[in-house]
C-alpha cells in the first residue's frame, strides 16, 4: 500500500515494534500532548479523544505527514487504570485485577493535516486475570517493570503469571490493534489513490 510518510506519536518500544508489522518506513516523534482522564466519556470515546490529541499536536509540525496517535487504557468497574505512579499503586492494580475480566481499550487516530483528513478507531480486548496471592503479585514486580504500563502489567511479558485468558486482538493489549490498524491503513492508501483511470 501506498502512503505519505508516516509519523508515530509515541515513543512506546511495544507500538513501534507493532507498526513495523505494517510499515516498513516510519518516524517516531512523541506526543506531549495532556491526556484527559474522565472516565464519563466512556473507555472508546475517551481513548480515541486521546490518541486524536497526540496525533494533532504532532501533526501540526509535520503537516505533510501521516501522523497516528494511540491510548491504551485498563478499564474496571467503569474506572480507567493508567499507568501507576510507583509500586504501591502498581500493586493495588494488580489486586483489583486479580481473578476478573476487564477490558483493554486502544484508541488509535490517523491524522494527515496537509489534506485535511482524519480517522479514529478504537478496539477492545477482554483480559481474564488469574486470581493472584500476595507471593505472585510480589514474583510479577520483581520480573516485570510495570510502572510505565497501563493497569501495571503487560501481556507479552510474563503474563502467563497473572493472565488466564485474552479474548479479542492481543497486539491490541500489547498498544496496537494491527488488524484493525492495517485495514484502516490499507483503506486510507485506496482512498488517497482515487479512483482508477479508464483505459
Amino acid at each position: 500500500m501506498k502512503l505519505p510518510p508516516v509519523i508515530l506519536a509515541s515513543q512506546s518500544p511495544r507500538r513501534v515494534q507493532l507498526l513495523q508489522e505494517l510499515v516498513t518506513e516510519f518516524d517516531v516523534a512523541p506526543s506531549h500532548a495532556t491526556e484527559l482522564h474522565d472516565p464519563s466519556l466512556g473507555a472508546r470515546r475517551l481513548c480515541q479523544i486521546n490518541a486524536e490529541r497526540k496525533a494533532l499536536s504532532v501533526a501540526e509540525q509535520h503537516p505533510d505527514h501521516l501522523v497516528l496517535g494511540a491510548d491504551t487504557l485498563v478499564f474496571l468497574d467503569g474506572d480507567g487504570l493508567a499507568k501507576p505512579a510507583d509500586l504501591v499503586e502498581a500493586r493495588e492494580m494488580l489486586r483489583r485485577l486479580s481473578g476478573r475480566v476487564h477490558e483493554v481499550v486502544t484508541g488509535v487516530c490517523l491524522v494527515h493535516r496537509a489534506a485535511a483528513r482524519i480517522r479514529r478507531l478504537a478496539e477492545t480486548t477482554y483480559v481474564k486475570f488469574r486470581p493472584l496471592t500476595e507471593a505472585g503479585i510480589d514474583e510479577y514486580l520483581r520480573r516485570v517493570q510495570v510502572l510505565d504500563k497501563a493497569g501495571a502489567y503487560a501481556v507479552q511479558e510474563h503474563g502467563e503469571l497473572i493472565i488466564e485468558r485474552v479474548e479479542g486482538c492481543f497486539s491490541n493489549v500489547v498498544g496496537l490493534p494491527v488488524q484493525r490498524l492495517r485495514q484502516a491503513l490499507e483503506q486510507w492508501a485506496a482512498e488517497a489513490s482515487g479512483p482508477a483511470s479508464p483505459p
